[in-house]
């Protein structure tokens, strides 16, 4: 008989047999049931220890067992006393179960169960309730995390590695059965449903198409993310849900008072792209030896280092003239390409393209913190804002340490920062995003990121807001309360959500309307932004506005709380308990009671494993063992042996005495070794290592069409151009209208020509470097840029119209 489970390195069975997930998404909360079946398959007791990753913004509120035919609710106390509790229990021989926050970053739990004898199967259920955030294209993203990569420990840096010690399972192998039904809710009605993972049809349950239900078609792969796609047919109305307290709560209190979650999404006047020609950018890329895997692990072909360095040629390519620039690369060391940020002109734009096509994921470690001081030190320049793009796959160990650094000098730049890849911890991405006012995106399976990046430089380049505020129209005898820190930072297209504690009753409460109004100063005008709504709170006993709303101060509360204040701690300790939500203080604990007989024989812990390609992608040290002529000896990345070529070992000896080869390796683990390593195996000098055969990425046509246009937003007529337009030089050149028109203005009306028709899908990647060749045309063509327009699209076959120049 097959057994479920995964071996660890002793050939135990690991006592995990599935996972049962159950979703409510209303409109864009998801409120989540996650259930873990565990049997234990061995002769003694164990204990099982099970370390997995959520969205760092997610409210983990409760947690239970089901043993046999008991059901136990675990409790909520502070984190000391519950870990107490169930060290108790463990040695009292009870089984116990505990629940809680690892470190300080917020995205990574435990979940361990201890003294299950033999035997006996336990179904553990956390429940968590989440915001979900909107896509550009108007979708509602839940993820449901199944990657936890070990986090990178920086060299020197004495915190706790909270994935240190986890084994690794064999990749390929399923560790575990996962199980994925989802209910989904809008008044305003689902359109459909897309995911990363095979789906059942969509069912709808009401004719109105409010309600529906969907579900995985089969097990996904464990070494990705699940992911769902949600599509309303009005994702950006605005909107008021309006939340009863919890009954038998003292009045006044959070969980006791009625709770409203507010939804917003400004329309904001954009500032014409290219307009703008201040603003000084730097952009941080991570060169880590993790940025080699693949974006997509269905398509091994385009690494992440790959997604990374297009974006950035978009990215330089969209800047406007007369800014500053610099790029940074960071690893276990970091290095920019210029001692400060220089002036954008043709000759630094095409010496950075050139340094960008060189770069390669061979820098050990992600080491962040190094570059961000760095850059802190460096002078603002007048006139010219600064703003931070970071680019990285995000799993370090000294996530607060990033996130205060970022913070400190909040008054000096803006940060949007980006997860590349399954996995990466939405703690630091986020976090780094909200202490300096900027945006925070994942890419992740078959996203793109150059859209997502060129979103945020349309962001970067908008005026700063001031005088943001927000006042309540509420009946007599009612007042609302800000819950977490208010709106501070305000994007074009970005939803906006405010969480309040409304204290009091109206009167009458049968037609009783509340009303909110978002008020914001952009250069010299202001804007408001007001909705009305009944309060009247939904049905339902869960909760889930109160939770988010809780979590919302908690984040906010842990990030200012000394940890020399005793107050602040309190008062994080009183919002955790009396919400139900975990926070870094505290953690939930059961313990089984009904057992007349303690369980009997040694404890044994058993911990479910990670997944051996997350261990490979560059993230703990690591320990490559060789056996020299006396003894074996282990070496770090940071004291490594170079080991010789297999070849070459065996001539030398049994090859069953080197226990790891270089040849072994990939590439970007060899790169590290050969730039940190000095050492040799006493089998002699190493040889030269294996050389990989070079990929030769395809180029998009958008990127072949951008990469050649110039600095000033000009293409110049050659057969590059024409070759990337589709045509020769010959015919290009021959169907210029007339004359006397500049070849640059026709080459400049040809390639905007084909970005309409060629291109128009992937408009969010060049509508801000054809802004640049507009202007720039405009200045240039006179009169004849309708009779250019009226050629080119001639010669290519497309209808763009006039308005695209203005005329």
């Amino acid at each position: 008989m097959t057994q479920c489970g995964l071996l660890t390195g002793f050939n135990k069975l690991v006592p995990l047999l599935s996972g049962s997930v159950t979703v409510l998404i209303r409109g864009f909360v998801a409120d989540v049931g996650c259930e873990l079946l565990y049997r234990n398959e061995e002769p003694g007791p164990v204990e099982a220890v099970f370390v997995f990753p959520v969205d760092a913004e997610v409210a983990v509120y409760a947690f239970q067992a089901r043993l046999g035919g008991t059901c136990i609710q675990a409790q909520l106390c502070e984190k000391k006393q519950a870990q107490e509790l169930y060290g108790d229990a463990l040695a009292g021989g009870q089984s116990s179960f505990l629940l809680q926050q690892e470190g300080t970053g917020g995205d990574v739990f435990s979940c361990s169960l201890g003294n299950l004898p033999p035997g006996e199967e336990v179904a553990l259920t956390l429940r968590y309730v989440c915001e979900l955030p909107l896509e550009p294209d108007g979708a509602s993203r839940y993820m449901l995390p199944a990657v936890l990569r070990p986090r990178y420990t920086p060299h020197g840096w004495d915190g706790e590695d909270v994935t240190q010690g986890v084994p690794q399972v064999p990749q390929g192998e399923l560790p575990y059965t996962l199980n994925l039904s989802v209910t989904l809710q809008s008044p305003h009605g689902i359109d459909r449903v897309l995911s990363n993972c095979p789906l059942s049809p969509l069912t709808y349950t009401a004719g109105n198409r409010t309600t529906a239900q969907v579900s995985l078609s089969e097990a996904p792969p464990w070494d990705r993310d699940v992911e769902l796609l949600v599509y309303y047919a009005e994702p950006h109305k605005p909107s008021a849900v309006l939340e009863a307290g919890l009954p038998g709560v003292e009045p006044g209190s959070l969980m006791g008072d009625p709770a409203v979650m507010v939804t917003l999404l400004p329309s904001l006047p954009e500032v014409v792209p290219g307009q703008s020609s201040s603003g000084e950018f730097i952009f941080l890329l991570d060169h880590s030896g993790s940025m080699a895997c693949p974006m997509d692990r269905l398509d091994h072909s385009r690494q992440r280092i790959d997604s990374a360095k297009k974006t950035l040629v978009l990215l330089l390519k969209s800047l406007p003239l007369g800014c500053y620039f610099n790029i940074y690369g960071f690893g276990s060391w970091f290095e920019s390409f210029y001692p400060q940020s220089v002036g954008y002109t043709q000759q630094t734009m095409a010496e950075s393209l050139q340094h960008v096509q060189q770069l390669q994921a061979n820098m050990g470690g992600t080491e962040i913190l190094a570059p961000l001081r760095a850059i802190s030190r460096s002078p603002c320049l007048d006139g010219h804002p600064r703003q931070l793009f970071v680019f990285t796959d995000g799993e370090v160990g000294n996530t607060q340490d990033i996130i205060t650094e970022v913070q400190r000098h909040q008054g000096a730049h803006r940060c949007f920062s980006f997860g590349i890849g399954e996995g990466a911890s939405t703690a630091l991405i986020k976090g780094i995003a909200w202490a300096a006012g900027g945006s925070a995106e994942f890419i992740t399976g078959q996203d793109r990121m150059q859209p997502k990046a060129l979103q945020s430089l349309k962001r970067a380049l908008q005026p700063a807001m001031t005088g943001i505020s927000l006042s309540w129209d509420l009946p007599p005898g009612m007042e609302a309360a800000l819950l977490g820190r208010g709106p501070e930072v305000i994007f074009p297209g970005q939803r906006c959500l405010i969480y309040a504690q409304l204290h009091g009753q109206p009167q009458p409460p049968d037609t009783a309307m509340g009303g909110v109004t978002l008020q914001y100063r952009i250069q010299d005008q202001t804007y408001k932004e007001t909705l009305q709504f009944p309060l009247q709170p939904q049905d339902g006993d869960r909760l889930p506005i109160h939770r988010l709303a809780a979590k919302s101060l908690l984040l906010e509360l842990e990030g200012a709380v000394d940890t020399g204040s005793e107050g602040d701690q309190r008062r994080v300790l009183e919002t955790s308990l009396s919400s139900g939500v975990v926070c870094s203080l505290t953690a939930y604990v059961g313990v089984v009671t009904e057992r007349t007989q303690p369980v009997q024989g040694p404890l044994v812990r058993r911990d479910i494993l990670l997944t051996e390609f997350d261990l490979m992608a560059g993230h703990l040290p690591y320990v490559f063992p060789c056996l020299d002529e006396d003894n074996q000896r282990s070496f770090t990345l940071r004291d490594v042996v170079v080991v010789e070529h297999v070849n070459h070992c065996v001539k030398r000896r049994p090859p069953r005495r080197c226990l790891f080869w270089l040849c072994c390796l990939p590439e970007f683990i060899r790169g590290s070794l050969r730039r940190e390593g000095r050492k040799s195996c006493r089998h002699g000098a190493p040889p030269e290592t294996v050389p990989q055969k070079e990929r030769a990425p395809e180029e998009s046509p958008l990127l072949r069409l951008v990469s050649l246009q110039n600095a000033d937003g000009s293409w110049d007529l050659d057969p590059r151009l024409a070759a990337a337009l589709g045509v020769t030089e010959t015919h290009a050149r021959g169907r210029m209208p007339i004359e006397d028109v500049a070849p640059g203005v026709w080459a400049m009306v040809l390639a905007v020509v084909w970005l309409h028709g060629r291109a128009a899908g992937q408009r969010d990647e060049w509508e801000l470097l054809e802004a640049k060749a507009v202007v720039w045309v405009r200045g240039r063509a006179g009169p004849r840029l309708s009779e250019c327009l009226e050629a080119a699209n001639t010669l290519l076959g497309c209808t763009v119209g006039p308005a695209v120049f203005g005329l």
